[in-house]
């Protein structure tokens, strides 16, 4: 791995983990801008603990050494999640504002998984031999 995809990964890795965590807390206190923008989308209030806590989980899957395939699910939750969060506020006619957010992290969590090392990668199996 060069040194630029390291710098590449680790930033990317950081700021993923940094709004994911937040929002992830965010979302267990239920403070109350998120309560009304779940609301507004139309979620149930609960959405905001499984969230939570599926966001910190994947952050501490994400950060942990070894462990490929937590952190392929991790990444996969991360994209379903922020993706879905996106189409949300599409479906309910949100501005550019409340799209932000997702958006960037869910450019984080491809670049962050996109560069990641190879010890943190599943190694598939050779079918050609």
């Amino acid at each position: 791995m060069t040194k630029r995809n390291k710098i590449i990964y680790w930033v990317s890795t950081i700021w993923l983990a940094l709004g994911m965590m937040s929002t992830g807390t965010v979302q267990l206190l239920k403070v109350k801008e998120e309560v009304d923008s779940m609301t507004h989308l139309g979620y149930p209030i609960y959405f905001l603990t499984i969230l939570g806590i599926w966001k910190i989980l994947g952050v501490v899957a994400v950060l942990i050494p070894k462990f490929p395939l937590l952190k392929e699910w991790a990444y996969a939750g991360f994209f379903f999640a922020m993706s879905g969060a996106v189409f949300s506020h599409l479906a309910s006619g949100d501005g550019a504002k409340e799209f932000f957010g997702p958006i960037l992290l869910l450019i984080l969590t491809v670049v962050s998984w996109y560069f990641r090392p190879a010890d943190k990668k599943i190694i598939s199996a050779n079918f050609n031999k």
